[in-house]
């Protein structure tokens, strides 16, 4: 049985912006499995609010967030960015990344959840995702999930000095 930190799962609203940026700044430090070193973001609370107000006045994407009930804070994120090109409108490109301390409390199968909800309501048919094929935990979650491996690329990701594997997933909604 999972325990689940009292957290509420949601989509990104504009007075996120600053705790949206502090939680990049967390995750950089936390995990190697994202594409982003340390510091590496530019985007500021600012320049995030700016997006957010795009995102809900219309814009092919969305941000669900996983906010801790008790402080607010944002502890974890799934992005879904869709195209607005006729022939990729059925489909979004997905990243997601949990807190490290809230991590394994099915947070981010919530956050799935949800997403895969909009995502049907807004009649989109293929949700992707790149993972680095190293990221165990992460890989068996999408797998759980409904995702299947389509693609390898051999050395996409370059950390630590060393050559990193990564995969294309995807799932179809009927």
């Amino acid at each position: 049985v999972e325990r689940c930190m009292p957290t509420l799962i949601r989509t990104i609203q504009s007075e996120d912006a600053e705790a949206l940026t502090a939680l990049f700044d967390a995750i950089d430090r936390e995990t190697k499995y994202l594409l982003f070193e340390p510091g590496e973001r530019t985007r500021g609370p600012a320049e995030w609010r700016a997006r957010i107000d795009e995102i809900r006045a219309g814009s092919p994407d969305e941000i669900f967030v996983a906010a801790d009930k008790d402080t607010h804070a944002l502890v974890g994120m799934l992005v879904a960015l869709g195209d607005t090109r006729q022939r990729l409108r059925h489909s979004a490109s997905l990243v997601v990344a949990v807190r490290g301390a809230y991590t394994g409390q099915g947070i981010a199968k919530r956050l799935f959840a949800a997403l895969e909800a909009w995502a049907r309501g807004r009649g989109l048919h293929r949700l992707y995702l790149q993972v680095q094929a190293n990221n165990h935990r992460a890989v068996a979650l999408y797998h759980k999930l409904g995702f299947t491996v389509e693609g390898f690329h051999r050395h996409a990701v370059r950390l630590d000095g060393e050559w990193v594997d990564d995969y294309t997933m995807a799932k179809l909604l009927e």
